[in-house]
Order: C-alpha cells, then structure tokens, then sequence
C-alpha cells in the first residue's frame, strides 16, 4: 500500500487527471484495501478508477469490464449480493 500510494502522488502530479494509468493505480490501491478487508475504501478506488476508464477509454475496454467486475466482488466480500449482481 505504501508504493502504492507514493506511486500515485507521482502520478497526479505528472499525469492529466483523466489518464488510464492513474486509474490503474486507484484499481491497484482498491485491491489492497479490498484484500485488507476494508471494503468502503476499496470501493472509493474501484469507483474512482472507474470513473476515469469512462471518460478516457472506449465503452468496451476490457478495463472498464475489470473495473465493474472489482466493483461486484466488493459488494460480494460485503455480502450485499443483489449489489454485486
């Protein structure tokens, strides 16, 4: 989590904020806190990265699938099945 996060202050300062690289990099975080156990701060990173990968990508990236599929196994880990559905 630590690299992580240095990585992406590293990149919100070098990169425009709508870049697919910063969106991998809030996936790569929301899986951690996703792995920790920490399922709302995972979901903020699944929804920020997201959000980015439907501004900058075509509407059938395969990122944008892996960002709903992460999405979905959060509200799974939280139980919240018809959610995650």
């Amino acid at each position: 989590l630590e690299y992580y996060e240095e990585s992406i202050k590293i990149k919100e300062i070098s990169l425009p904020p709508t870049h697919p690289n910063l969106a991998s990099s809030y996936n790569n975080i929301g899986s951690v806190y996703d792995n920790m156990g920490e399922y709302s701060k995972a979901l903020g990173y699944y929804e920020k990265s997201l959000k980015i990968r439907e501004i900058s990508l075509p509407p059938t990236h395969p990122n944008l699938a892996t960002s709903y599929n992460n999405i979905g196994g959060v509200y799974k880990n939280m139980g919240e099945y018809s959610k995650a559905l």
